[in-house]
């Protein structure tokens, strides 16, 4: 049981909060953004819709309708009214209801769970899009319990060993060739498939289980993207670690698309093949790599306020309801 709760938040512990919410009388909640806004202290207006209007790029009118809704088929996407959203996709429902359940709920919503690296044909609310290209999809802060935990404790950078780590799931051809360049192959690169599933590729690359705590006493790590995002980057721009990473393709709530190479993170190439000379780099340059942390670990710090993170979904579900023409 030690394994369900260590160094992640407290699965269980959501779901039946989120239940909570979910059943709370409709009648007793009261929608007021203003009161919100001024109940946070030294609220950002200019940097909050700045904010909304990355996560919500396209402020257009447009229709949602049945029609439309029969003819558009896509894995994952979905339209209904919020008393009829589907919680067959567990948490990322829960997430949508915690601010939904504010809106009158008859009202309409498109929404696409899961990873999701395609654009739907009209604007929907999703976990995840490509980092271009991206007007329909309005980012909303998904599978939380999942993707945003925060290291609270770490041990200082110059106390860490001087090695890049990563466990993660061998199952996408990128992975493939991370494993095949450096499994067991330099001193300075520990990394290991941990993927418990019958699509591994190759049974020698398996290695046990690494908590995050484990993690954390090497300077590097790296994160890789997956079926869209990589799970660690939030985690690890958190900690007194460094960041190393390809330039994402895709982003989450986290904005992924504003993270600047070389100071917020790391940049290496797509094939992997300067990692091992990164590391060297990094050794050698401390106070490049704290600067680099510490950057991190700022950008991070937006994302910590709650009162701020729903005034900006409630924000996003009012500009959704009123550019789709149901919210006067």
């Amino acid at each position: 049981m030690s394994r369900i709760f260590q160094n992640r938040n407290n699965k269980l512990n959501y779901y039946f909060r989120g239940h909570i919410k979910r059943i709370y009388p409709k009648k007793w909640l009261t929608l007021d953004l203003d009161k919100l806004q001024k109940s946070i202290k030294n609220f950002d207006e200019f940097e909050m819709n700045r904010r909304l209007d990355y996560y919500y790029k396209s402020p257009v009118m447009f229709s949602l309708n049945n029609k439309f809704s029969i003819e558009y088929k896509m894995q994952y996407w979905r339209l209904s009214t919020i008393q009829d959203i589907s919680f067959e996709h567990g948490v990322y429902s829960l997430d949508l209801m915690e601010y939904a359940r504010f809106f009158p709920q008859d009202y309409k919503i498109a929404y696409m769970f899961g990873d999701i690296t395609n654009v739907p044909a009209i604007p929907s609310v999703t976990k995840s899009r490509p980092i271009t290209d991206n007007n329909n999809s309005i980012l909303m802060k998904f599978d939380k319990v999942r993707h945003f935990y925060f290291v609270k404790k770490d041990i200082p950078y110059q106390k860490k060993q001087n090695k890049l780590v990563w466990r993660g799931a061998v199952t996408q051809s990128h992975r493939v060739k991370l494993m095949e360049k450096f499994f067991n192959k330099s001193n300075l690169i520990d990394i290991g498939d941990v993927n418990k599933g019958d699509s591994h590729h190759n049974d020698k690359w398996r290695m046990p289980f690494m908590s995050i705590n484990d993690q954390l006493q090497y300077k590097f790590i790296l994160s890789i993207e997956g079926g869209d995002v990589a799970t660690n980057t939030k985690w690890i721009m958190s900690s007194n670690s460094l960041c190393f990473m390809t330039k994402p393709k895709f982003e989450t709530w986290l904005m992924e698309g504003e993270l600047i190479p070389n100071y917020h993170y790391v940049l290496i190439n797509d094939d992997y093949s300067n990692l091992e000379e990164k590391v060297n780099y990094y050794i050698d340059n401390t106070d490049e790599a704290e600067s680099i942390i510490q950057n991190a670990n700022n950008f991070i710090v937006q994302f910590k306020n709650d009162k701020l993170e729903d005034w900006l979904h409630l924000k996003i579900l009012e500009r959704y309801f009123k550019f789709s023409d149901q919210l006067e």
